[in-house]
């Protein structure tokens, strides 16, 4: 990342943490927030620019990270991206998927589909439910590396945009994930069957 000009839309916990990473690789920060105090405070600690929030869009970045609002990826800031990769950490990050996914293509901006990208969250929260150790949610958080590349080879050999791809990926591991957990219910339900048998005979 050393030499590379990210703009970072956002300057709260998660914005914190990128920019503290970026920084140590050697990348340019521009960085915006709706609270300018907080951004010209990450600023400094980066050593990065303040940006105000609306010029964001306008900065000549590599790579835009929208980690604020959701649906700030419109039909009125697509054409102002200088950036050729769009990948952050915000929700919703497409005001209209299917049309603003396609804009992005049709510009040969890549895009980082917001759920995959930060997939994090939900992936430490899971396991915190259910119990398991931090280091297995480092270690799963690991694999969204793997996933995006996955998302991004699959839009190409089909010719689609990355959201669509992404979309198609979920959907397949949704449908793989049922079958399995159907498997297992079906075989619950015959073996009590077996128990019931076995226990009228006796």
């Amino acid at each position: 990342m050393k030499g590379k000009q990210i703009a970072v839309q956002g300057a709260g916990h998660v914005s914190s943490y990128l920019c503290e990473h970026l920084a140590k690789e050697g990348a340019k920060l521009f960085i915006s927030d709706i609270y300018e105090a907080k951004a010209r405070a990450l600023a400094e600690k980066s050593k990065g620019t303040y940006v105000e929030p609306e010029k964001i869009y306008d900065c000549p970045a590599d790579i835009f990270c929208p980690c604020a609002l959701g649906a700030i990826i419109n039909d009125e800031t697509i054409p102002r991206l200088k950036a050729k990769i769009v990948a952050g950490g915000a929700n919703n990050q497409l005001a209209d998927e299917r049309k603003h996914g396609k804009m992005l293509a049709e510009l040969g901006i890549l895009y980082a589909p917001d759920y995959a990208i930060n997939a994090g969250g939900l992936i430490s929260v899971a396991n915190e439910l259910e119990g398991y150790p931090r280091e297995r949610a480092l270690k799963q958080a690991e694999g969204i590396y793997d996933t995006i590349r996955k998302i991004f080879a699959l839009a190409k050999q089909e010719q689609v945009p990355v959201h669509e791809a992404s979309n198609h990926l979920a959907e397949k591991r949704i449908a793989g994930i049922s079958h399995i957990r159907n498997l297992y219910a079906g075989k619950s339900e015959f073996a009590g069957r077996l128990g019931d048998l076995d226990h009228a005979k006796g």
